[in-house]
């Protein structure tokens, strides 16, 4: 009997489905393995929209949209390019405390965002190079 050689939650499929075989059973496996796989990307991608949504909330109006700094206000205060080398060398931990503190003209977020907002923001500002 086909069934007895199916491992696991496969074998069950087939024994609760009389019409599906050994191999669709495993093809299901497969196609739902690679579904989480798909989801779980998906997810990682909307950190980082989220991130993105973040700072055009809150950082472009001084940043600008792309992190240039050509905004009136980014240019009165000097501000750097965030895809600048000097930005970009930063660790994620240096981000997240300038973030969270401010420094100079820039606010503090902390209280003001979330952690996982404030990481979100960090990782966006990483890929503006």
């Amino acid at each position: 009997m086909a069934v007895a050689r199916c491992p696991g939650w496969t074998q069950e499929l087939v024994r609760r489905r009389p019409n599906l075989t050994e191999e669709s059973a495993k093809t299901m496996k497969i196609k739902s393995l690679v579904l989480v796989a798909c989801l779980a990307l998906a997810s990682s991608a909307f950190a980082a929209a989220d991130g993105a949504a973040v700072f055009k909330a809150k950082c472009a109006m001084c940043h600008g949209a792309d992190g240039s700094a050509s905004t009136g206000m980014g240019k009165s205060m000097g501000l750097k390019p965030l895809s600048s080398p000097e930005v970009q060398k930063m660790s994620d931990a240096d981000l997240t405390a300038l973030v969270s503190n401010g420094k100079g003209k820039m606010p503090a977020y902390k209280g003001k965002l979330s952690d996982d907002e404030i990481n979100a923001v960090v990782k966006y500002v990483k890929t503006l190079k």
